[in-house]
């Protein structure tokens, strides 16, 4: 496995440090918001580089952290008139039902801010006494002078992106960050009543789960700095070792060639998405330009993920594969497919390559359908393929109907019924004029009817709403 570390910017083996064991942390979201495709594209890239760790039979612990008390929260939790605990069960889990849409696999911790506040004040008091820090009038600063490696995650000076750091008048440097602030509202301290800074908490979190055991930190490139610089130092100054081996950062999402930011208004929710194309769709097109790249969102670039995806469905409902489980389960990887497909993964996670290769085995498995479509043999063998595909990239789980069906409501779908039930009446009474008026008339609503074996089946020919009523 070789990866591009945000740190050396160069293509390096990864070496665990623990032999056959891969740990990994993700800087999950604030819980003040639903989440956006921001969140989606990290969660995603990052999804996908735990199932080829996994399918290559890595035992893997893997941490997604929720930010739980921050100045964004408080100012909502007044918004909404609701306490800290509130709000942060409702975004939590309006976060995890989306994950759970994209397939992404379930984290072995989550932890969360307001749970490690302990782990915080000793880990502040550690940089205290060691002279690492120093007390203000609103809080405690960390003094970034102390530290001879600061910059190096990030590669910056102190004269760049002043708009990034904290500029209080009184602090010793410009790049001094607060690791405690002081409010009478909240937590007991050895220095006074107050709330973490952001930058402790993830370093409070990730020291209490692996101490110096971390390979992998991830995030979005937008907490390279200050974020994730100031983890960094904290961790040399209060522990004498590097957080971790290897830091990956997946690119920016663009909203029509803009950097997406509340700032900009230009954010797009999850569900938002959801709502115009099944899940897996949105999954395959984040995964589409490779992690580190910025990404472009459009709809017609989800329309053409969506072909793509189609595709699989299509072979699925071909050899009847229903739905696939989304759990690894001491799985070997036999196929010969999947032996490619996770060889050039393994080299930076080169998801163009990948999806090319996807593309082209779909193109000649058809093929070879086309030619020998009764092999038993060879049908088997291409079920376990494609099962084994599903687990790699993190789509193709669904039965194919369910797929073919998204955006059909339950009213629609008893019209749908309703109509295939009366076409069938037409066809026994050979009245083959009102059968096919039946079946031109949901045509126009882009609903497909197929005759089988088992009856007829249907299916959504896009994903545009239509009213059938």
């Amino acid at each position: 496995m070789k990866l591009v570390d945000s740190i050396s910017k160069e293509k390096k083996e990864f070496i665990p440090k623990e032999k056959g064991k891969v740990n990994i942390y993700l800087c999950g979201p604030t819980t003040y918001d639903d989440a956006h495709l921001g969140h989606a594209r990290s969660s995603v890239c990052f999804d996908l580089l735990i199932r080829v760790f996994k399918a290559k039979g890595y035992n893997l612990c893997f941490v997604r952290n929720y930010t739980d008390i921050d100045d964004k929260i408080l100012k909502k939790m007044q918004e909404k008139n609701q306490s800290l605990e509130q709000l942060s069960e409702f975004y939590i889990k309006s976060y995890e039902e989306d994950m759970r849409a994209l397939n992404v696999l379930e984290p072995n911790h989550k932890p969360r801010a307001t749970h490690f506040i302990k782990d915080m004040i000793k880990l502040i008091q550690k940089l205290y006494n060691e002279n690492y820090a120093y007390i203000l009038e609103d809080g405690v600063y960390f003094d970034t002078s102390k530290d001879e490696k600061y910059f190096s995650l990030s590669k910056r000076d102190i004269f760049q992106n002043q708009s990034r750091l904290e500029n209080e008048v009184c602090k010793k440097n410009e790049s001094d960050f607060v690791l405690w602030k002081f409010d009478e509202k909240f937590y007991d301290s050895p220095f006074g009543k107050g709330r973490p800074g952001w930058h402790s908490e993830c370093i409070a979190m990730i020291q209490s789960i692996f101490e110096d055991k971390l390979d992998i930190h991830a995030g979005g490139i937008d907490l390279l700095f200050p974020h994730h610089e100031n983890e960094a130092t904290q961790c040399r100054c209060a522990y004498n070792y590097e957080i971790c081996n290897y830091w990956l950062h997946n690119g920016f999402v663009k909203i029509n060639n803009e950097k997406m930011s509340k700032s900009l208004n230009n954010s797009f929710f999850i569900k938002d998405a959801l709502k115009l194309f099944p899940a897996e769709v949105l999954r395959i097109y984040l995964l589409s330009t490779h992690y580190r790249a910025h990404f472009n969102y459009s709809l017609e670039d989800l329309q053409m993920s969506k072909k793509r995806l189609d595709k699989f469905y299509r072979l699925k409902k071909r050899i009847a594969l229903q739905k696939c489980d989304n759990k690894f389960e001491n799985e070997k990887f036999q196929s010969k497919i999947s032996q490619e497909i996770l060889f050039v993964l393994e080299d930076d996670l080169n998801i163009s390559k990948a999806l090319s290769l996807l593309d082209e085995f779909i193109v000649n498995v058809n093929l070879k359908l086309d030619k020998d479509g009764k092999n038993k043999v060879f049908k088997q063998e291409l079920s376990r393929s494609l099962k084994e595909l599903c687990l790699i990239f993190g789509f193709g789980f669904l039965d194919p109907s369910e797929y073919f069906q998204f955006g059909v409501s339950l009213e629609e779908r008893k019209f749908i019924e309703e109509q295939i039930f009366l076409r069938n009446e037409a066809k026994k009474n050979k009245d083959f004029v009102k059968a096919d008026e039946i079946r031109a008339n949901l045509l126009k609503h882009n609903i497909i009817l197929m005759d089988t074996q088992n009856g007829t089946l249907w299916e959504k020919n896009n994903a545009e709403k239509n009213d059938l009523n």
